[in-house]
Order: C-alpha cells, then sequence, then structure tokens
C-alpha cells in the first residue's frame, strides 16, 4: 500500500476517473475527503464501505462547482483538515460546439468548472502542503488540450489552461517539496465520453489509436497513484499523456 496515513482531496469522486482513484486510493490506505455534485445513496454506501473495508476515513462533501457561494463553504471544509497530502483536481464539464457557436455564457461555465474551481482547490490546500512541506497536486486535463479537437475550443482551452497551471505552481512549491503534475486522457470510458463522443465517428477515432480501444478509468487512476505516492519523487511541472498512443484526430464533423 502506497499512500498509508495520507489524507487526499478528490473533486468529481462519484464517477469516471474520480471514482476509480476513489477505489484505488482508499486500496492502498488513504483517506479520502471525496467531492461530488450531489448526494445519493450508492455513494453513501459505496464510501461507507470502503472505510470498513480498508479502515480509512472517507468524507463525502456535496458541492455544486457552479456555486461560488457552495464553493467556499466547500474550501471552508477543506481547510478544518490539519494534513492534507495529496489533491487531485478532476471535476470537468465538456461542452461540444464550434467556436462561432459558442456563447460567453457557456464559456464561462467552462471554465468555472474546469479551471476557476482547480485554482481555489489548488490555493487551499497548498497552503496545509507549505506547511507540513510535502504534498502532491495532480490536475486531470485531456489530449484535447494539446491536440485541440473540432468542437472543444472552451474545454480545450480551459483544459489547456490546467497544464500552464502545473507549470507554474510546480515551479512556485517546488522548494516547499510540493509536487505538481497533470494527466492528459485519451478517451476513457466514462459517462462524459459516451454522452460527448459521437458514435459514428468513435470506431475511426480508436482505429486512429495503437491499442485500438479507449482507457479504463482505473488506468488513469493508476497513473495518478503514481504521481501521488513518493513513486515519482523527483518528477513535477510534467504532463503526462495516457492516450493508448492516440494519433491527432481530425474531422470535419464535430467530435
Amino acid at each position: 500500500m502506497y499512500l498509508v496515513n495520507k489524507t487526499a482531496v478528490i473533486t468529481g469522486s462519484n464517477s469516471g476517473i474520480g471514482l476509480a482513484c476513489l477505489e484505488l486510493f482508499a486500496k492502498n490506505g488513504c483517506n479520502i475527503i471525496a467531492f461530488c455534485r450531489s448526494e445519493n445513496d450508492d455513494f453513501t454506501s459505496l464510501t461507507s464501505n470502503l472505510s470498513k473495508k480498508y479502515k480509512i476515513k472517507i468524507t463525502p462533501v456535496y458541492l455544486n462547482l457552479e456555486s461560488k457561494s457552495m464553493l467556499k463553504s466547500g474550501l471552508k471544509i477543506i481547510g478544518e483538515h490539519k494534513q492534507i497530502d495529496i489533491l487531485i483536481n478532476n471535476a470537468g464539464y465538456i461542452y461540444t460546439g464550434l467556436i462561432g457557436m459558442t456563447s460567453q455564457k457557456e464559456l464561462e461555465k467552462i471554465f468555472q468548472i474546469n479551471y476557476f474551481t482547480a485554482v481555489s482547490f489548488l490555493q487551499i490546500v497548498s497552503k496545509k502542503m507549505i506547511k507540513n512541506r510535502n504534498g502532491s497536486i495532480i490536475n486531470i486535463s485531456s489530449t484535447a488540450a494539446l491536440d485541440g479537437n473540432i468542437g472543444r475550443a472552451g474545454y480545450a482551452s480551459s483544459k489547456a489552461a490546467l497544464i500552464a497551471l502545473t507549470k507554474t505552481a510546480a515551479h512556485e512549491l517546488g522548494p516547499r517539496n510540493i509536487r505538481v503534475n497533470c494527466i492528459a486522457p485519451g478517451l476513457t470510458d466514462t459517462k462524459m465520453m459516451r454522452s460527448s463522443t459521437n458514435k459514428n465517428i468513435l470506431p475511426g477515432i480508436i482505429d486512429n489509436t495503437a491499442l485500438k480501444r479507449v482507457a479504463l478509468p482505473s488506468e488513469i487512476a493508476s497513473v495518478a497513484l503514481f504521481l501521488a505516492s513518493d513513486l515519482s519523487s523527483y518528477i513535477t511541472a510534467q504532463t503526462i499523456r495516457v492516450d493508448g498512443g492516440m494519433h491527432i484526430w481530425r474531422t470535419t464533423k464535430l467530435p
């Protein structure tokens, strides 16, 4: 077990990559403050069972990241914890539409959830890490930020901003023994991918991938575990593509 006696904050922890991180980190002995959008019995039951199974503590926090007042309340909860060792900025929102058809309101929503919220979490958590002179921050970006997919201008831009944030924060926080890295997943089998990717073009994208398949959320979580643990103690300011060897995919149709 790689994260015994550690405490992690994970956003977007009730599905997809965030849920996979929650389960894998719990298995590795990590206490978790688990942020998700809304309360539901299945998630409450899951966190309770994981806590008992691995003898750890999971604290669910229900938070709508679009609400600045709720965000402030959620950040206050983090402030009440003496030790935070790991932050995974995973919560995300995707919108598909040509840039000329993307409204200012939609762009603001994308950046609020994908970028500004991540900055807020990084700011409050890094204060804890600075006091303890130790920590690992992991931002979940996307290959869209690096490749620029048609129809994803707002999403790609917000995820590119996360990469820039990662590099800057790594250099600022490095002297305090805090590492900041970024994961850029390719197509991953999540609810968000299935709802935002056109089924008609999905086979072509997969065919353009060396491994000829999409990723499992657990495969992204494994990279997060590596970056969160001491196994990666000399890695910072990096963006790691986890995309199965995806070639740049271009299409005249919306993805």
